[in-house]
């Protein structure tokens, strides 16, 4: 079986408190399972009760060995690493996957730069699990046990890989932080900057680049996708590297996926308005297609 289980599913800064309760404050970490498998997405602050939650159950069985794929290196994505309980255990072996945007700065380095002291009481060179790091670009990897991941890149203010694993026939993709890829190019004669040519060009590539994360998606049966905000809020946040809530639905309900689950939650965005949220949505989608639609939520457990 192949399974996501989500542990944080916020966007840009963690926000615990009243408001959060029901679908969770804590950034972006999940689990996979294929199986007896298990490998994990990212090291936002959800890491921290999952990496307790590891050493309460999986620890009981043996050391904790898994793959951890890192989306991208922005904060809200790898802040939680310094309390990930595993990293203190001589027995754990973790196999640190992910890009790296500046080629004189290794995964390895912008990871650990939290373990120093100007930041935090343990360095890097303290850590007791055996930790291995490697920068990865859009690629195909056999995990072994017929478990395969494929990755993508994303739109974002600094690379971003998507990833969909394959297992048994069955398929989970992520992709975020994602923005739909768009004609950066003036389009209209009379701007003064205005290239016919190359306007036609920003619209080709673009598109192109649209469809290859269409093509990325194709059949999955469960595609989380990011989601930060609505159509309205989108159009005064182009260019930061996020969807809106129609957009990621649109391009899920194109690929044919069964499942979207929609993630990385705006920080500001209640508990009750997500609940709303995921209420209009499927009610507009009622009768229009099979796709089933659900918002993240810490705790919840999709299988595909």
């Amino acid at each position: 079986m192949l399974s996501v289980r989500f542990w944080g599913d916020r966007g840009s800064i963690p926000c615990p408190g009243p408001a959060t309760v029901k679908y969770g404050g804590n950034t972006a970490c999940l689990e996979i399972r294929a199986d007896d498998r298990l490998v994990i997405i990212d090291f936002g602050t959800g890491i921290k009760p999952f990496g307790d939650w590891l050493m309460a159950n999986d620890f009981k069985k043996g050391p904790i060995d898994t793959d951890i794929f890192i989306t991208h290196t922005h904060w809200d994505h790898i802040m939680g690493f310094p309390m990930f309980t595993p990293i203190f255990i001589p027995t754990s072996k973790l196999r640190i996957r992910g890009p790296v945007s500046y080629e004189d700065e290794t995964l390895e380095s912008i990871i650990g730069a939290q373990l120093s002291y100007r930041y935090w009481p343990v360095r890097q060179s303290e850590l007791s699990a055996q930790i291995e790091y490697a920068q990865i670009k859009e690629t195909s990897l056999d995990l072994g046990d017929g478990l395969w991941v494929t990755t993508k890149y994303l739109n974002h203010p600094i690379l971003c890989l998507g990833y969909r694993f394959e297992y048994r026939g069955k398929s989970i993709v992520t992709a975020y932080d994602n923005e739909p890829f768009r004609n950066l190019f003036p389009t209209g004669p009379a701007d003064p900057s205005y290239n016919e040519d190359a306007a036609r060009e920003g619209e080709q590539v673009a598109k192109e680049e649209n469809e290859k994360i269409l093509r990325f998606f194709l059949g999955a049966d469960v595609l989380i996708h990011d989601a930060q905000y609505t159509t309205a809020e989108y159009e005064t946040h182009l260019g930061w590297g996020h969807s809106s809530y129609e957009h990621a639905i649109n391009a899920a309900h194109k690929a044919r996926v069964k499942k979207l689950v929609l993630f990385h939650h705006d920080p500001n965005r209640t508990d009750e308005q997500l609940a709303l949220l995921e209420t209009e949505y499927r009610t507009k989608l009622r009768g229009k297609t099979n796709m089933e639609l659900m918002m993240a939520r810490e705790g919840l457990v999709v299988d595909a």
